[in-house]
């Protein structure tokens, strides 16, 4: 097949519904044939760089869902019972439950014991999820999503279907699948007892949303179920913004209080550790957490939740403000004296080492 016309056929969108075009040959067929063409593209045009092109295809076809599938059912044979041993945080009628899903991705269900009600943040993987629901005995009533990415949105379909006044949250800048209320920015979500705040986070998608369980109702942690924004010393990578939308978006969450928990939407915990130790290798905060994550990792049990004073001491990501570090990398005040452009270009600077950094 001539390079343009896979082009043409890669391009076909979403159905309106948000179904996935329907494949007429096996997946791993096409996504062999996905990747021999997009390499062809690059030899062809000379682009060096695919990763926008690759992106592209991901987000906006109907090849990101078959993908999406595929790593789905090779992480439920690799992981039958999930990549990682989580335990769920139980507070004055509240449970977090964290799901282990795909490869390396967490769900969350955030359960109102007494009312036996539940929300579902970024449910990946439907099976894995309702599953969960079973076990616990509770009513699934919302669905929250951070953002478009398959491997957050990918379980809305099959979950929303079968829990049929299920409602499915997130921003309608986002492309979220089967999307029915659209939140903006300080929006309440109210489930039981449980209030959670969406907070506008942009940067690794247009419209990524956070969600923030409030901790006073049940006198307890706030909790913040961040998708792809921030990490256990980590943050995501800038796909669709600029490093000062990142920017902005980290410092909306660096405004929190120190005890929030932190849950993310990935088990990066180990690799970004690592490479917070070759930007500040005498950060003795870094050094005891990753102790602590190597003993956690040995025997494959989660690092989460961790809490936000925590990351402040050791998540680079959240520290462009810190002079240390801005010595180190830094390109020094813009021509105008800029602060706020210096730890834009910092971070810009992060996560271009970040990104070309491997693990030991």
């Amino acid at each position: 097949m001539a390079v343009g016309l896979w082009l043409r056929v890669a391009a076909a969108r979403l159905h309106p519904a948000g179904l996935p075009c329907p494949p007429s040959i096996r997946t791993s067929h096409i996504l062999h044939s996905f990747s021999e063409h997009l390499t062809a593209l690059g030899a062809d045009s000379g682009v060096t760089d695919l990763s926008k092109i690759r992106y592209s295809l991901y987000t906006r076809t109907w090849l990101g869902y078959l993908f999406y599938r595929q790593q789905l059912r090779r992480a439920r044979n690799r992981y039958p019972k999930g990549h990682s041993k989580t335990q769920p945080r139980l507070f004055n009628g509240v449970k977090v439950l964290p799901i282990p899903v795909l490869s390396d991705n967490y769900s969350y269900l955030i359960i109102d014991t007494q009312a036996g009600l539940a929300v579902a943040v970024d449910p990946s993987d439907p099976r894995a999820v309702q599953a969960s629901i079973e076990k616990e005995g509770v009513t699934l009533v919302a669905i929250l999503c951070t953002h478009k990415h398959w491997d957050h949105s990918g379980g809305n379909r099959d979950l929303s279907r079968r829990h049929r006044d299920c409602r499915v949250y997130g921003s309608p800048q986002d492309g979220i699948p089967y999307l029915t209320h659209p939140l903006c920015h300080q929006d309440v979500v109210s489930v039981g007892r449980l209030q959670i705040r969406a907070l506008a986070t942009p940067g690794h998608t247009q419209g990524h949303l956070v969600y923030l369980l409030d901790g006073e109702p049940y006198k307890g942690p706030s909790c913040l179920f961040s998708g792809d924004l921030l990490f256990l010393s980590g943050c995501g990578r800038t796909f669709e913004g600029t490093a000062e939308t990142m920017l902005s978006s980290l410092d909306t969450v660096l405004g929190l209080g120190d005890d929030t928990l932190l849950w993310p939407g990935h088990e990066y915990a180990e690799e970004n550790l690592g490479f917070a130790g070759v930007v500040e290798p005498e950060n003795l905060a870094r050094e005891r957490k990753m102790q602590w994550v190597q003993r956690q990792r040995m025997e494959r049990r989660s690092t989460c939740p961790s809490t936000l004073g925590e990351e402040r001491s050791y998540n680079p990501f959240l520290r462009t403000h810190c002079l240390e570090l801005q010595e180190a990398l830094g390109p020094g005040p813009g021509p105008t004296g800029d602060e706020g452009c210096s730890r834009a270009q910092l971070l810009e600077e992060l996560r271009r080492l970040k990104d070309m950094h491997k693990s030991k």
